[in-house]
Order: C-alpha cells, then sequence, then structure tokens
C-alpha cells in the first residue's frame, strides 16, 4: 500500500507541472497589454501607464523567462487581481470557496445515499417493474439539463408555493451574519450558525439550500444509480456470491456482507470525483439559484471578459482535481487489494 502511494504522489507533481504550462500558454495568447492585468487593481487608462507594466514585469521577455516568473509568482499565491471580485483571485477564491464547499456538503447526503439505495434496489429486482421505472428515472435525470430542472424547481417550490427561497441567506438573516454579534468561524452558514447557537439562521440557510441541493442531487443521482446497478448485478453473478447463497445464508447476509461491499468499489470512484466537481463550484446551479459561492463568481467573470479570474479559477480547479484524483485512488487500492499488486 506504501509503495502505491509513493507511485501516486511520485506522479503528482509532473501532473501539475503539465497543468501549469496549459494554464499559462492560454495566457500567453494575450497581447502584452492584456496580460498586464494580471499585476494591477485596475484597468492603466494611459499607454505609457501599460508600458511601464510591460517593463516592470518583464511582459516582452522570453517565453520561457514569462513562465518561470509566473510560476514562481503562483507557487507565492499570486494569481492576478480578480475585477469581478475586486481583490486578488486568491483571496476571491478563498472568499466564495465556503459557500460552494457547504452546498456540496449538504448534497453529498442524499446523492451518494439515495443513489446508492435506488441503484441496489434495481439490481435486486433486476427487469421487474421496479427495476424499469429506476431505469427510466435515471435516463430522464441523465439526459435533463441542469439548468432547465432548476428553473422548475425554482418556477414550482419559490415562485409559486413560495416554500424555499433562493440565494443563501434572507435579508434579516444576512444582516445577522454580518453584524458584531455574529462571529464568523468557517464561512458556512449552517456551520457558523450552529457554532453561534442561531437556529433560526440555522433553519434560513437550510431552506435556501433545498433547491440547489435537489437540483444537484437528482441529476447526479442518475449516474450514482446506473453505476451501482451495473456493478452490483456483475457481482450477483460472482461465484463466491453463489457459493455464500449454496451454504444457505440468508439472503439479506449474502447481500449486506458478500455483494454490497464488492459493488461499491466503483461507486466509491465515481462518487470521489463528483464531489470533486461539487467542491469546485457548480456554475450552472448557482447561477440559477443566485448562490454566491464559486460557480456564480466565475460565470460573472466569463460574462464580464475577466480573463484572469477565469485562468486563475482554471488552475485552481485544475489542481483540485488532480490532488482529488490521488484520494480517489488511494481509497480505491484500500477497498481493493487486487489494485495494489498491479
Amino acid at each position: 500500500m506504501v509503495a502505491y502511494v509513493v507511485r501516486r504522489l511520485l506522479i503528482l507533481p509532473i501532473i501539475i507541472f503539465g497543468v501549469t504550462i496549459l494554464i499559462f500558454g492560454m495566457i500567453s495568447f494575450l497581447a502584452p497589454g492584456q496580460r498586464a492585468s494580471l499585476y494591477i487593481a485596475a484597468i492603466p487608462k494611459g499607454a505609457g501607464e501599460i508600458d511601464e507594466i510591460i517593463e516592470k514585469y518583464g511582459l516582452d521577455d522570453p517565453i520561457h523567462e514569462q513562465y518561470f516568473r509566473w510560476l514562481n509568482g503562483v507557487l507565492h499565491g499570486d494569481l492576478g487581481f480578480s475585477r469581478t471580485g475586486k481583490a486578488p483571485v486568491l483571496d476571491t477564491i478563498k472568499r466564495y470557496i465556503p459557500a460552494s464547499f457547504e452546498l456540496a456538503m449538504w448534497s453529498a447526503i442524499p446523492l451518494l445515499w439515495i443513489g446508492i439505495q435506488l441503484g441496489v434496489i434495481s439490481a435486486l429486482h433486476h427487469n421487474r417493474l421496479i427495476d424499469q421505472v429506476m431505469r427510466v428515472f435515471a435516463i430522464i435525470g441523465w439526459s435533463f439539463p441542469t439548468f432547465v430542472f432548476g428553473l422548475l424547481v425554482l418556477m414550482i417550490f419559490y415562485a409559486k408555493l413560495q416554500w424555499f427561497p433562493a440565494g443563501r441567506l434572507s435579508e434579516w438573516a444576512g444582516q445577522v451574519v454580518l453584524s458584531a454579534e455574529f462571529t464568523r468561524y468557517t464561512g458556512m452558514n449552517t456551520v457558523d450558525a450552529l457554532l453561534n447557537l442561531r437556529l433560526d439562521i440555522f433553519w434560513d440557510a437550510i431552506r435556501h439550500l433545498v433547491l440547489p441541493v435537489i437540483t444537484l442531487s437528482y441529476v447526479q443521482w442518475a449516474l450514482i444509480l446506473r453505476v451501482t446497478r451495473s456493478s452490483m448485478l456483475e457481482v450477483l453473478r460472482a461465484d463466491y456470491v453463489t457459493t455464500a447463497r449454496s451454504k444457505g445464508l440468508a439472503e439479506s447476509k449474502v447481500i449486506d456482507k458478500h455483494a454490497k461491499p464488492n459493488a461499491l468499489i466503483p461507486v466509491a470512484t465515481v462518487g470521489g470525483l463528483v464531489m470533486i466537481w461539487m467542491m469546485s463550484g457548480v456554475v450552472i446551479t448557482e447561477t440559477v439559484f443566485n448562490y454566491r459561492g464559486l460557480g456564480w463568481w466565475v460565470a460573472r467573470s466569463a460574462g464580464q471578459l475577466d480573463v484572469i479570474s477565469v485562468l486563475g479559477f482554471s488552475l485552481f480547479y485544475a489542481v483540485l482535481v488532480v490532488c482529488g484524483n490521488l484520494v480517489v485512488d488511494v481509497l480505491y487500492a484500500y477497498l481493493d487489494p487486487r489494485v495494489r499488486l498491479e
């Protein structure tokens, strides 16, 4: 197991190095005057000011010198300045990531638990009515555009029934959170509300999370359901499951002790990647519900042609995916010892 983890760790810097080359390659397509916006908080008004910035930061130097200078800045946390966030890109990411992490955290529970349960039920009733219903449910969910489903639930539960609002907090709760009497520990409204013993704000934050959580969960249920169903059907035909049944074990024990743990190995991989995707900020869902997280910020940046913010987020997301894949690989090796021997 240690050798497996070491091999993955040795590959990690090479992959991240390749990612930085790709990101810098996109930046290098910009003209020197546009690249100057990496280092300033406002767009220069005169050509002379642009020339000074280009000369100061060596934006006309050979491309390899510019790359290593940019990489040195990245290693020191300098991803440029976000005109949309009105702050350095790294500070803007720190500002919005608690909201996206909170959304991912609350979405993980219904997403994984319900998706796995539906997949197991579908496999155990293979080709029966309930299996057919689950398959139709999965196909609809997988083919349903996220923004369409989000607008649908927004129209029903917010506009018509007025049960669950959009945004992150109501106006009154937002004022309390920003006041001196409320301490921000994590930036996540539900967690901070509990730490401040404000159950009213906790409930308000939960009400605002319901609709985006439902949207994310339903669209991804289809994927988890299909992977679980396929894996479970394969495991149920395995020899060791047949042997367990021939020994007279109860069907519930065969499923829970022998079939399900092995069937969940590929589900763990897919589930881990889905969680990485959600933690990076779900652009469409956060935009539809005006949920101010990373996805909402990136969508605004793209709409305002804030190239530096988009590229800075791309680098952050790429590193997150690479590190997340490492965690998923280690988890997969832990669940399936055969992987370590390859």
